[in-house]
């Protein structure tokens, strides 16, 4: 009898990385080394099989290896982005269609309520109905003290961050039927804060609380909220924020001295998503944070 093969772990790339910096919103195509988001280890099972998602942010980071493992697992999924995404945005799209699922593509920005209705809608007009919400895009600007934020930044910051998951979940929520998930992306600053990321950790704080509210909102309708809330994570935003200095050390001071990769986080919404595993798990913050023990 053949002897069963060792798991195996691919190397995963640590800091100091190339220093990098991009204009916001940056882009994944051009982030050295690539965010890694196929999950070759990762084997689909059908647990969301026949469902449709409408992931935001999904053109790149953790949105795309969302939609991806989503695929993987069954699902039609639409992605919403930003316009200047679109190339990372059709990355994603090739990605979901060689897992053999359809992929939407939704250009647009949340912090309009109008156009978060109008994507709900275009995701049900072309699937025809809507299981899982993935609340995941977000704007970050570090800034030294309080003094330097803007209110055109706070603004924004706070549109984006939850404004934005708000105006997506009314419109979601009109078309789900029990059974149905919510999931939001956190953060590690949302519950411990950061002295140079006032507005964004106070969005992601607010992230937190809105899950549990909202789970409680809706349990009698049987939709499950959730929320996934990592650390330092190697994506896009983080190099179109961060001085390319300060880049080049994304995530080396957690216990692990790596950012994570989108690939790592990715399966963690499909288990806030699939009913096969969390169908009695509901307002919870898991977080994902390479070994940092201290959070909350």
């Amino acid at each position: 009898m053949p002897k069963a093969k060792r798991a195996s772990t691919r190397p995963k790339p640590r800091p100091p990385f190339k220093p990098q910096h991009q204009p916001r919103p940056g882009l994944e195509s051009k982030v050295t080394p690539r965010p890694r988001f196929q999950a070759p280890q990762y084997k689909g099972s059908g647990k969301l099989e026949g469902r449709v998602a409408l992931v935001t942010g999904g053109d790149s980071g953790i949105g795309r290896a969302v939609a991806v493992l989503y695929a993987r697992e069954g699902a039609d999924v639409a992605i919403v982005y930003l316009p200047e995404e679109q190339s990372d945005a059709q990355v994603t799209e090739a990605a979901v269609v060689a897992e053999g699922r359809r992929c939407l593509l939704i250009p647009g920005d949340v912090r309009d309520p109008a156009f978060c209705e109008l994507a709900v809608q275009s995701t049900v007009d072309a699937f025809g109905w809507l299981d899982i919400l993935v609340n995941n895009a977000a704007y970050q600007h570090h800034q030294p003290s309080i003094e330097d934020i803007t209110d055109e930044q706070l603004e924004r910051t706070f549109a984006t961050n939850i404004f934005g998951y708000f105006y997506m979940a009314r419109a979601a929520v009109k078309r789900m039927q029990p059974g149905s998930a919510i999931v939001n992306t956190g953060s590690i600053t949302g519950l411990q804060g950061s002295a140079h990321l006032l507005d964004y950790s106070a969005t992601k704080g607010a992230i937190h609380a809105f899950t549990k509210s909202l789970a409680q909102s809706l349990v009698e309708k049987k939709i499950r909220v959730n929320c996934v809330a990592p650390g330092p994570i190697w994506t896009p935003l983080n190099v179109a924020d961060k001085p390319a200095p300060k880049a080049a050390k994304h995530g080396a001071d957690v216990p692990m001295h790596r950012p994570g990769q989108p690939e790592e986080v990715a399966p963690s919404y499909v288990f806030f998503a699939s009913n096969a595993d969390s169908s009695y798990v509901t307002g919870e913050v898991l977080t994902l944070l390479g070994g940092e023990t201290t959070a909350g």
